[in-house]
């Protein structure tokens, strides 16, 4: 099979942003319904998420399983799935997270973070979210030959400084993996993570280029609440 050439690639990277902005679109649905409230489980906003899903005209479907998670719930890193359902409360930190979201045989995962009620940390935490990004991000771009585990430790980093901890083991990962629950059964490679010496600018299987899923994933473990911005490092 032939390599792709600078067409298909450039097809692809237009396929994988259409499918992030599908992904932004549907949360934008849920929260101008209000589907994520206090009194509902995680669960029943999942089925009502899922519905919502179904009567749109979106391709694909939101991975499957739990999509919402909430207080304590959203310490848990990316792939480690909560043991109980649990009721939203009040003052209360959810994340949404749903994919991969497919378009056009093309897929991305996407993850929001909302709060409920009006606690400053948890406020405060959620205004940090895409702020840690962004400089992630600028990290990466002005860098061309950034590894996986060096983006790690700026993420580490801008973390500490904000006052929060990195949640989970890894912050991101190849377009196309599915994420592991633990090291152990993950490719170092295929991550943006301690043990990814790999420049995470290079080519993969098929002769595509690389591009990446970075979770800002940010707890305050003392008080037992978390959030999560999910989406593509960079592509065009």
């Amino acid at each position: 099979m032939a390599a792709p050439d600078r067409m298909d690639e450039r097809l692809r990277a237009l396929g994988l942003v259409e499918a992030q902005r599908t992904a932004e679109a549907l949360f934008a649905g849920i929260t101008a319904r209000g589907l994520i409230a206090p009194g509902r489980s995680e669960y029943e906003v999942t089925d009502r998420i899922g519905a919502l899903h179904r009567e749109s005209s979106v391709a694909g479907a939101p991975w499957p399983g739990r999509l919402v998670r909430s207080g304590r719930h959203t310490l848990l890193p990316c792939g480690q799935e909560p043991r109980a359902d649990r009721v939203i409360d009040v003052d209360d930190m959810v994340i949404a997270r749903f994919g991969p979201l497919l378009l056009g045989g093309h897929g991305t995962d996407f993850a929001r973070t909302l709060v409920l009620g009006d606690d400053p940390d948890r406020l405060r935490l959620h205004e940090d979210l895409p702020k840690v990004f962004a400089a992630a991000r600028e990290a990466y771009q002005a860098d061309a030959g950034i590894s996986g585990r060096e983006l790690h430790e700026v993420l580490q980093a801008l973390a500490a400084k904000a006052g929060w901890s990195l949640g989970g083991w890894q912050a991101g990962h190849l377009v196309g993996e599915v994420p592991a629950p633990h090291p152990r059964g993950a490719r170092a490679e295929a991550y943006i993570g301690p043990d990814n010496g790999r420049p995470l600018r290079r080519t993969v299987q098929g002769g595509w280029q690389a591009h990446w899923l970075l979770e800002v994933h940010l707890v305050d473990e003392h008080r037992g609440f978390g959030g999560s911005f999910k989406q593509l490092l960079a592509l065009i």
